[in-house]
């Protein structure tokens, strides 16, 4: 196996450092089960139902990291809402010999709350150069969500990175994703470190990128073709019309039980 040149190496879930596992975060599966987990490849992807905990998870990274459990980069501390679990103080990081020259977390849910500190910090007087020429010099509440997300991927990432972006294709289109992977990808080959959290088949797809199933269990690598993301999202392009008879019940009227059934059978 090739040298492992990643910023993380991997965490460990300390339970003496738990008070209780009967309290929230240790109440999900996921995170109930966790003990070890290794980040080989430059890109990882969490993957799982919402509410599996990969958010949680990749948040306690961040927070363990250095970084605002809102977002942005090490230099931002600021809070909307004290929400974060915690999660962060019962691991411990396993970090590699390299430095960044770059971190940031993006969670698409609190993006807003980033730009809005980033307009802020720009009023203070300063003798720098301001925050928003760093993402393009367009302020980001100007642009559409889509388009500040790009701003962010296209001129704030510097390369030699460690970036944890939550669920970053919510702002995307389809075309802007593939942009993405190419964006992502002009990362990587300039030694950065990506851990994500999504839903995406498109995004999920970068290869040579190792996938953690995030379920009803301890997290384990799983292929991409095996997520039930790719298999749903390409039994419906593929079977179109059949799916939406049955999940439309357009030819089993009245017959639930066995439309859930046929629809079972198509996610397989």
């Amino acid at each position: 196996m090739p040298e492992n040149l990643n910023f993380l190496h991997g965490l460990s879930l300390l339970r003496e450092r738990v008070d209780a596992m009967d309290v929230y975060p240790f109440t999900i599966p996921a995170i109930a089960g966790l003990r070890h987990l290794r980040f080989d490849h430059p890109v990882t992807f969490l993957v799982g139902e919402n509410g599996a905990g990969k958010s949680t998870l990749l948040e306690a990274i961040a927070i363990k990291w250095g970084l605002n459990p809102e977002g942005g980069s090490m230099n931002f501390d600021f809070a909307t809402r004290e929400s974060h679990s915690g999660l962060a103080g019962a691991l411990r990081l396993s970090r590699g010999m390299r430095r960044p020259g770059d971190s940031f977390f993006l969670r698409a849910e609190s993006y807003f709350n980033v730009a809005t500190e980033i307009e802020a910090l720009d009023k203070e007087a300063s003798f720098g150069r301001k925050i928003i020429d760093s993402f393009g010099g367009k302020p980001l509440h100007e642009q559409s969500h889509g388009e500040s997300f790009f701003a962010l991927f296209m001129h704030r990432l510097r390369g030699d990175g460690f970036y944890l972006f939550d669920e970053p294709e919510a702002a995307l289109s389809p075309q802007r994703q593939l942009a993405f992977l190419s964006r992502m990808h002009e990362l990587v080959s300039d030694g950065s470190q990506f851990i994500i959290a999504t839903h995406s088949p498109i995004i999920m797809a970068y290869p040579n990128a190792a996938i953690f199933q995030i379920d009803d269990g301890p997290p384990r690598q799983v292929e991409y073709r095996d997520t039930e993301h790719y298999t749903v999202t390409r039994n419906f392009l593929l079977r179109t019309e059949q799916m939406l008879d049955i999940l439309l019940d357009r030819t089993c009227e009245g017959d639930g039980d066995r439309s859930q059934s046929e629809f079972q059978k198509n996610r397989e």
